[in-house]
């Protein structure tokens, strides 16, 4: 078998050489008549002139980092946000078909002889100068409900969880598109260079709907671009720390090495991902340093804590995860994206909505407040919601404590609060059964362009061509919901 020496001279001789050039000079003369302004991997339209070199951006930017709490398993916008009194008259009685309007029912409800409505069982009241309806589950969300931007004409495609969350977070029912905060990343780039752009952290001991690495990854787009899952427990990032008896010293020397291994192999193979590698090396290294800082929270005061709740010093909790993006944000990382598991009522509905709303709302709104008291609300936004809403109808018998709601993805509620929205203020507004949008229906793609948008970057002009075409996160849809910007 040939070495490899011989193999690079065979692969690089007079021959090959001449082939290799006609064929790349041929595909620059059809890459120059199908794209006249370049045939690069990449492309973010006309960039804004600003005098500052690392701004890349379409329009200057309202927003600099983003947190993004993603409520995982679909919250009931009904028991939560969206006040429809007049249910409580039509409690228990059929759902009228033309308020169905032949929607297809999931597989867990479709055999129900019976659909009857079903009313909230909690309290509602008006909060704040904004007068938002905020349900008696949320009480901390509601002392800041004059902070929060409501979209609650919400609505979807999918009806299924994985689908539906895949569809949020990168802009398609089907896996492999790059995560949103992959585009966020490779759009804008870095604000600290010896952290992430894009950090990942889930509340431990989550039940519900299983969560995928594919929500947070980089689909084509450059590997740098993935999301890091920072973990709770021992190692806050996995094979960071230096194996037993390697000094930090002996991994500059490995690294350097490394990197002139890789540079080798570039200068060969000329494949733009050895870059890529060797960037994440480097960020790892600096990592070691910069992980332990951000992750201890011993120097945060004892008033901080009660502020998020008993749960922040456990660390990988929901409660806990809210400080650590905090911390995060402080630090400019870009992107911070919190998964919590378990919204997903289908029975004791009660019971379970409870339990989900005690783990989440005191450190939801902390982190609001820690945000704007530490002037950081002024450019960071803050996203709360799920992948879809539920139904305003039972699952199971609505006469036991049993009962659930079923996926809903015609009309749900999220939240925004901070940079780049109106404070105080509520779009969309869905029929007496929660059931359909009457006004300013906002999509998926409306809602992912309005996130690029207060950004500085116009959705339809970051894009990335992979296997002959230019993908974006908004596929061919979405449109700026103007209306909620401030």
């Amino acid at each position: 078998m040939e070495d490899f020496t011989q193999h690079l001279k065979r692969k690089y001789d007079r021959r090959h050489f001449l082939t290799k050039s006609s064929l790349g000079l041929g595909t620059v003369a059809l890459g120059s008549l199908i794209t006249p302004n370049g045939i690069s991997g990449q492309s973010t339209g006309d960039l804004l002139q600003t005098d500052d070199p690392d701004l890349n951006v379409h329009f200057l930017p309202k927003v600099k980092r983003v947190v993004y709490l993603f409520m995982s398993g679909g919250p009931s916008q009904m028991d939560l946000f969206d006040y429809k009194p007049r249910l409580t008259d039509l409690h228990g009685s059929q759902l009228p078909e033309s308020i169905r309007g032949g929607q297809r029912l999931t597989g867990m409800s479709a055999g129900q002889s019976s659909i009857p409505v079903a009313a909230s069982i909690f309290k509602f009241q008006q909060h704040g100068t904004s007068r938002a309806w905020v349900s008696e589950l949320m009480p901390h969300t509601a002392q800041i409900a004059d902070d929060l931007c409501f979209i609650k004409s919400m609505h979807t495609e999918a009806i299924n969880h994985d689908p539906a969350i895949t569809f949020f977070q990168s802009g398609s029912q089907l896996a492999g598109r790059p995560s949103i905060g992959s585009w966020v990343s490779y759009g804008l780039g870095s604000l600290n260079e010896n952290l992430p752009t894009f950090v990942v952290l889930i509340s431990k001991n989550g039940g519900g709907q299983p969560l995928y690495a594919r929500l947070w990854g980089n689909g084509f787009l450059p590997t740098r671009h993935q999301g890091v899952q920072f973990r709770s427990g021992g190692d806050p990032v996995l094979y960071l720390k230096n194996p037993e008896g390697f000094s930090q010293h002996d991994r500059r020397e490995m690294l350097d090495y490394l990197k002139k291994l890789n540079e080798f192999q570039k200068s060969q193979f000329n494949d733009p991902e050895i870059d890529n590698r060797i960037a994440q090396y480097e960020m790892a290294f600096r990592m070691q340093t910069s992980v332990p800082e951000v992750v201890d929270v011993s120097d945060e005061p004892d008033y901080i804590f009660d502020m998020y709740g008993e749960d922040a010093k456990d660390q990988g909790t929901y409660a806990a995860n809210c400080l650590l993006a905090r911390r995060l944000l402080e630090k400019d990382v870009r992107f911070v994206q919190l998964y919590h598991q378990g919204w997903d009522q289908h029975g004791y509905l009660n019971r379970g909505l409870r339990a989900q709303c005690k783990k989440t709302d005191q450190a939801t709104a902390a982190l609001v407040m820690d945000l704007k008291q530490r002037g950081l609300l002024e450019d960071t936004l803050v996203i709360w919601g799920g992948e879809f809403g539920r139904t305003v109808y039972s699952q199971g018998n609505l006469n036991t404590e049993a009962y659930g709601r079923d996926h809903h993805p015609r009309c749900f509620t999220m939240w925004m609060a901070g940079a780049g929205v109106k404070k105080g203020y509520s779009i969309g507004v869905t029929d007496d059964f929660g059931y359909n949008i009457v006004k300013d229906s906002v999509h998926v793609h409306d809602f992912q362009a309005t996130l690029l948008h207060v950004l500085g970057v116009d959705h339809e002009r970051l894009n990335f061509k992979h296997q002959g075409r230019r993908f974006r996160l908004t596929d061919v849809h979405g449109k700026v919901v103007k209306t909620i910007l401030a």
